[in-house]
């Protein structure tokens, strides 16, 4: 089996680091104080994905950096548990290790999985028998961006049989939150207007799943394009942020910048 030196390395270095005579900084982290730095990690790396191009060595390389600094934090966090003697970087890989070969038992054990659908149903069975999951849903960190939650709620649910057929079948349910939503604004209820309109993005973003649609990617796109139409529309009139010209003159600047928008992405 090959082996790798630089993981070695790597964590050879964060050791020192956490020395008597190592980095300051570094010495005073704790497990917990790492959490916003994880996240950050996490979401450039994220990012790196989302703008990945194989055929840009530049991309590439933005990719490998990003992920470093993601296993970066898997071996700090574990070389301090490892001087509390709570757990190692070898137990981690282990957990992990262990439950790769548990959630495959068509690879690693007698059982036959014909397709990813079915590979999902299994999982779904094994986490509640083996891994003492009480319902379907446990186990998704509710602390992920809400739409990522949704998506993968409705994801899951659908691993069993409890999703539409297709696409075209998702839209009814829209319409029907979305006039639900009309209803709550004619009551004046703040709460009812939240949970409608929550139940009305839902719906949305399991329109988006059924068309094989990132939720997520699809909102971050879609604001990040409002951004750069508005910017627009501010160089056009700069006089826009002052708050004096109209709702009509506002949205004849906006149909201009898109039009402009247009003819650059051609």
């Amino acid at each position: 089996m090959k082996s790798y030196p630089n993981i070695d390395r790597l964590i050879t270095i964060m050791h020192q680091l956490r020395e008597p005579d190592g980095c300051p900084w570094d010495k005073k982290q704790t497990i917990t104080s790492l959490r916003p730095y994880i996240i950050e990690e996490a979401f450039e790396t994220v990012e790196a994905l989302d703008n990945f191009d194989a055929e840009s060595a530049d991309s590439v390389q933005e990719l490998v950096k990003e992920l470093g600094d993601l296993l970066l934090q898997v071996v700090f966090v574990s070389q301090i548990a490892s001087e509390s003697k709570l757990f190692t970087l070898d137990d981690v890989a282990a957990a992990i290790s262990n439950k790769l070969v548990e959630r495959h038992p068509h690879v690693f054990g007698d059982e036959t999985a014909k397709d990813a659908d079915e590979v999902l149903l299994n999982w779904n069975k094994i986490k509640k028998t083996k891994e003492s999951k009480r319902y379907l849903l446990d186990g998704i960190p509710t602390a992920m961006p809400a739409v990522n939650l949704a998506q993968r709620y409705s994801s899951r649910a659908a691993s069993i049989g409890f999703d539409w057929k297709t696409w075209e079948d998702c839209l009814p349910k829209v319409y029907e939150e979305i006039d639900e939503l009309k209803e709550a604004v004619a009551t004046g209820d703040k709460e009812r207007i939240e949970s409608e309109a929550g139940d009305a993005i839902f719906a949305v973003v399991n329109l988006a799943r059924k068309l094989d649609v990132d939720s997520e990617k699809a909102l971050k796109k879609a604001a990040l394009r409002f951004r750069q139409r508005f910017e627009v529309m501010e160089q056009l009139n700069s006089a826009l942020i002052d708050g004096d010209i109209s709702l009509e003159e506002m949205e004849e600047l906006w149909q201009k910048a898109k039009k402009i928008l247009r003819k650059e992405d051609s």
